[in-house]
Order: C-alpha cells, then structure tokens, then sequence
C-alpha cells in the first residue's frame, strides 16, 4: 500500500519554537529557502542541535535547526574558520609542495591543520604563507562539494598520495558510512563534512600563531605531524583586538611565571609530573587550607587511602572497563595493581570498613588525593594538563532523603570558595546520561531529576551525554580577569558504586538500606587550581596567598642585622617574609622585589635600625612611609586577613 503524503513528511522546529514541516529527505537548504529565498541566499550552515552541518545533509524528523548566516555570532566564525582552515592548507602545501594533509579543525578561538612535510615548519614561513593566503583570499573563489562512495574517495585519496585522507575515509567506512562529501577551492580538494563560506572572499582576517607536534589520531605509536595553529576573524580591527588578548595571555603564561617566580618545574626525568618548590608549596598549602576550613564548618571527616591498589577493585569500581588506557598498572607478588586515577573505590573501602547506622548519615569523607592519569605527551600542558595530580576530593554517603539537602550545601560551599580567590560568578552546568553510561535509564533518570531539584531556580545550562559513567553530575565553571572560562569543580551523583561495592546502612526500622554516593571536589585539581590562580593574578597574588609578603632590603651591611631583626618579627606574627641582603643597590633590589611580585618591601637603614622601624614600600611603587615595625607587622597581619 503507497505511503500517504503526510508519512513522507517531517517536523523540525524552528529556534522560536514553531514547527516547519519538510518533505522527507529535506536539507537544511530546503528548510532555508522554505523560511524565506533572502535566508535561503544569505545561509551558509545549519545548526542541528550541539552541531554545526552542511547545508547539503538530510534533516531528521523532530530536530531542532537554526540557519547559520554572518549574523550568527560564533557559529558563523566556525563556519568562517573552517573555510579558513582549507585556505591555509592550500596556502601550505603552495608554499612547501610534498605537504601532506591530516586534520584540520576549527577550535576554540581559532583552527588548526596537522600536515606531514618533507621538511621543519618554522616562524619564518610565516609570512609567506600568510601572503598565500591572502591572494587565495582575493580570488573568491567558490567552496564546491561533491559526494563521492567510500570506494570512490579511497581511490581517488589513495591515486593523490594522500595516505591520511586515505585512513579517515576507511575509517568512515568502518562506522558505517556508505558516502562522504569533498570540498573544492581552486585546484585544492580536502575531505570534509563543511559546512563554509560560499567564496574564499568572505574569509576574513588570518593570523599564523604558532606550532606544534601532534600524533596521527592522537597516537603516539603513529607519525607525528606538524600543527599549524591560526586564526581569523571578520575584520583586522577584531584580529588586532584578538592578538592583544593573546599577547596579555602570553604574559600571564603559568608555565613562564612559574619558573620566574620559583614555584614549580619539570624534568625530562617525569615528563607530565611537576616537581613543586618551596614558594610553589607556600601557595599550595594556603589553597588546602582554604579547603580545610570548609571542610571543617561542612563537618567533613578527613581519611587518606592507599596509591596502589589491587585491579580486581578496579574491576569492582567500573574503571577498569571504561577508564584502564588511562591507568599505570604493576604486579606486585604476582598480583596485578594498578596507581589509583581515581579516589572514589577507596573511600568506599573506608565507608566498608565497619558497620553503619542510618544515625552516622551523611557520612562525608574528606581526601586530598595524589592521583595518577596517563596522558598522552601531545596534550600534556604545564600543569593544566599532567599526569600526576591532588584532588580535593570528598564522598558523601548518604540516605536518598538526604540528596537535595546534601547538595545544596555542596553548591553554597563552593560558592563561598571561590569568592574567596575573587572568582565571583559560577556558571553551572548539569552533565547528563552519556553514551557509555553503567545501570539502567530509570536510575540516571532518577538521579538527573534529583540534582535538578537541588539546582532550584539557579541559572544553569544542560550538557547532554557529558556525565561521568557512573552518574549525573553538576561542573561548576569560573570566569577569570581575562574573561576566560575554566572549568573547576563538580559534584557527581552515584548510585551505582554504593550497588557494586554493596555498601549498606541499617536503618530506623532495623533493615539494610543502600546509600547514595556524591562525589564532590572544589578545585577540581589543586595543581590545575594553581595555574589558573597564576593566570588570574598575573602572578600578584593577594597579600593572604603571596608565597613571600614582604622583603625586608638592609640599605648596607650594617643593616643586616636590623633587617634579621624585622624579618623575625614577621615570621613570628605568621608572615611569610625573606630579607634581601645581595651586594646590589636598593634601587635595582627594589626592581627586583617588583618584578618578583612581592607584596610589600620594608627597606632599612641608620634611621629606620635608630628607631625599631622599616620603611614600607607597597606593591607596584605604593610607599607608606616609615613606621614602627610593631605597626608594620600589625598593619600586614590585618591586611593579610582582610
């Protein structure tokens, strides 16, 4: 029996909410010139959902769709950078021929095309293939598509001597795809889904930034590729605005401020594992302490539980299926162990270790954890990215008549913390099912809906399948000085490691009841914390966080122990101070004690050494004139604390 005309139809829904109904099998160029033939000429991709697609692909029935055009704000710059991204490979392998072709993303901010060259990239080429792109530019020529089979593109990749191209388009093949399309500019062919630009003319201004290595497919048993990081923008006067942000970012780099500062390094002896120093340490420490006394007015029980572990509790947990390419693993007695990656199996170890009574609930169990994760080398970054870090982990056991309150808590908790470092605006996000989920779909339902209570009526945004695969979770993201997004703590919800590990409570009427299990950490990671911290300050940490507070400066060696004196007094009040007793003049020692963003310089000579005083000098040239060094130090301990 003929289908009717309405079972060829579908619905996709428009950004205001009204339905459009298409035939089947339409595009988002048919939605386009449906809505209008000006949005229909002015379209250059569609939104479906969290993806941007070609105009060309078919739309699916009940998906929501947003025409992409210039006016589209950041969807348009990925349109635009991705059509960039093409210009600048054509523009490379211009310049260096024999470049082979890997991958070539739009990226936050920007793009990148990972190529295989017959010789080194280098800053120098820069310009060059700047100017390429620029005449490439110029020529508005057009982005043309076509499809091809699977078969079709192997051959043609493979007859082009396109060996990355080749392996992208087999493994297309392997996910099930039946055809792929290929875009063309000039003589210049690159496998790609689009969506672009209608012309190179409508790419706006380039800038190179800089390069890297990168592994095939993020393989370090592939070939490393050379990266070319670029970006671009509609007019120079945003690329101008852009470049002067970077170079403020350049500035503020964690990785160069703090082997300035002496805070921490690496050594080729641990790629991926920081080595903090003394003043690095000073920082730390105040950070734990921060989070200590949260704990403490939370009610929080602090517990410390083993690095090694044997892998059959890892099995138990869950990680070793979804998380064991990220684990180090050793046999110890013929036993096989893993490093933990994860604190959460131990403190249910702790939770086990003796029999509870619903009267003990919420049990929360407080853990700075060393973890260990293993990282590719490619996406190591100071000490945003390492492989070895300390969590300020926490478990909270507790009923499920409890959840709403216990999380609550965990939301104003943090919100205290970070107002602490100045981080006053919190964006929520709430991280749902995701596709390699344990437990069945009641379950997650259950607990989704339960952090969504909690939340109330604060603002937050859904992040669809970005869950831990043990439960739902809340991420808790900060703005910093610069206005960039870092992304800190999270609080899980796991329903599922209380079942596998069978932890219980008795409860009021004397049966066995299974807790809930919230995974709760502040920073995220008190190394990452740190970075970011650095980042945020520039280095000019507040007074209560500085590494040293104040520099004591003796004007000549018959000050210096005046200077010790003064010193003692600060360290005795619980300041961190140092004296700097170099054969240097003042002058260059207070440069130096400004360039080292120190607080506060108290210099000391006949005067200051007559009277049991200092002259105190603030941060970035602010002087205080001289006082008594019992007013010095009260003046600094009130401020520390303020």
């Amino acid at each position: 029996m003929p289908s009717s005309e309405t079972d060829r139809a579908i619905s996709v829904t428009l950004p205001d909410g009204a339905a459009l109904e298409l035939p089947a099998g339409a595009t988002g160029a048919d939605a386009a010139a449906a809505i209008g033939p000006g949005l229909a000429k002015a379209a250059l991709a569609i939104r479906v959902g969290d993806e941007i697609r070609d105009l060309a692909r078919p739309l699916g029935d009940g998906e929501a769709i947003q025409i992409v055009t210039r006016k589209s704000g950041d969807d348009y710059l990925w349109v635009m950078r991705h059509s960039a991204a093409h210009v600048l490979a054509e523009a490379v392998q211009a310049i260096v021929p024999g470049a082979k072709l890997g991958f070539g993303p739009p990226i936050a901010d920007g793009f990148y095309y990972d190529f295989d060259l017959p010789r080194p990239l280098t800053d120098e080429d820069f310009p060059a293939i700047e100017a390429e792109i620029r005449r490439i530019v110029s020529e508005k020529a057009p982005f043309e598509r076509t499809v091809m089979s699977i078969e079709e593109a192997r051959g043609f990749f493979a007859d082009r001597g396109d060996e990355y191209k080749v392996d992208q388009v087999e493994e297309l093949g392997r996910q099930g795809e039946v055809e792929v399309s290929i875009y063309r500019q000039n003589d210049f062919v690159d496998l790609c889904r689009g969506g672009h630009v209608h012309h190179t003319g409508e790419i706006g201004a380039v800038k190179l930034t800089s390069l890297a290595g990168a592994y095939w497919r993020g393989d370090e048993r592939n070939p490393q590729l050379t990266r070319l990081y670029a970006t671009a923008f509609p007019t120079s006067k945003e690329l101008d605005a852009h470049l002067e942000r970077l170079e403020q970012a350049r500035a503020r780099d964690h990785r160069r401020l703090g082997r300035d500062m002496e805070l921490f390094h690496f050594d080729d002896a641990g790629p991926g594992f920081p080595f903090f120093l003394p003043k690095g340490m000073r920082i730390i420490r105040e950070v734990e302490g921060a989070v200590r006394e949260e704990l403490e007015r939370m009610g929080y029980e602090e517990i410390a539980t083993p690095t090694i572990l044997s892998d059959e509790l890892w099995r138990k947990s869950g990680h070793w299926d979804h998380y064991r390419e990220n684990m180090y693993l050793t046999e110890v007695d013929g036993q096989g162990f893993a490093v933990k990656p994860m604190n959460c199996p131990g403190a249910c170890l702790v939770y086990r270790s003796t029999r509870r009574s619903y009267r003990e609930l919420p049990l929360r169990l407080a853990e700075f954890g060393h973890v260990h994760r293993h990282e590719l080398s490619g996406v190591l970054h100071g000490l945003f990215r390492v492989r070895a870090f300390t969590q300020d982990d926490a478990h909270v056991f507790c009923r499920p008549d409890q959840i709403q309150d216990e999380v609550v808590a965990i939301l104003e908790m943090i919100d205290r913390f970070y107002a602490r470092f100045g981080f006053d605006r919190v964006l929520l996000g709430l991280a749902t099912r995701p596709e390699k989920a344990t437990g069945d779909a009641a379950t997650w339902e259950h607990a989704e809906a339960a952090l969504r209570a909690a939340l109330g009526d604060r603002e937050y945004v859904v992040k669809e399948g970005d869950g831990a695969f043990y439960g739902p979770k809340i991420d808790f993201q900060v703005t910093d000085t610069m206005g960039r997004l870092w992304q800190l703590g999270t609080c899980q919800l796991d329903f599922f490691m209380p079942e596998r590990f069978d932890l219980s409570y008795q409860t009021a009427e004397d049966t066995q009841a299974r807790p809930v299990l919230i995974h709760r950490a502040i920073t995220g990671s008190i190394e990452r914390f740190l970075g970011i911290l650095i980042e945020d300050t520039g280095g000019d940490f507040p007074l209560w966080l500085a590494p040293v507070q104040a520099r004591v400066l003796p004007i000549a060696d018959r000050h210096a122990d005046h200077a010790e004196a003064v010193r003692g007094a600060l360290v005795a009040a619980g300041l961190r101070a140092e004296v700097d007793a170099r054969a240097e003049s003042v002058g260059k020692r207070i440069r130096d004690g400004e360039l080292a963003k120190i607080p506060y310089l108290l210099v000391v000579g006949d005067k200051e050494q007559a009277g049991d005083a200092a002259a105190l000098r603030g941060r970035h040239g602010a002087d205080e004139g001289t006082m008594p060094v019992g007013d010095v130090v009260d003046l600094l301990v009130a401020r520390a604390r303020a």
